[in-house]
């Protein structure tokens, strides 16, 4: 089965990744629009306990943009999700969409926006310890 976004266990604790990350984001060129605390989410709203699990809404503006001006409808893809959740030996593991298996895989003319993006979410990965 193929691993689903760009994934990488990290030596981090939950809470360091998710302190880290909008900074490396941001050094991409990306700004964290929203946050979802999963695990909040689901004991508030069905009562059931969760590990800790985070999704950070990123966009890039210019690629945004790029993106939108090639075919308006890939607003639904936006933005880039980068979830953070505990691993089960409480170190961090991060996990990025990555844009060539969405955006790429559904609009094959967003392939070169696409790829950029990838390259640049796969940086942030990669630089986690």
């Amino acid at each position: 089965m193929a691993e689903i976004g760009i994934r990488k266990k990290t030596a981090m604790t939950y809470e360091q990744a998710l302190e880290k990350l909008p900074e490396m984001l941001k050094a991409e060129g990306f700004g964290v629009l929203t946050q979802i605390d999963v695990k909040e989410t689901l004991k508030s709203k069905i009562g059931v306990d969760f590990r800790k699990y985070r999704i950070l809404g990123a966009c890039n503006p210019k690629f945004a943009h790029q993106a939108l001006g090639k075919v308006l409808e890939v607003g639904v893809l936006l933005p880039c999700n980068v979830v953070v959740y505990e691993g089960d030996d409480g170190k961090a593991v991060v996990i990025a969409v990555d844009p060539m298996q969405t955006l790429a895989a559904a609009r094959p003319e967003l392939a070169p926006v696409a790829n950029e993006v990838q390259t640049r979410l796969a940086r942030v990965i990669a630089g986690l310890a």
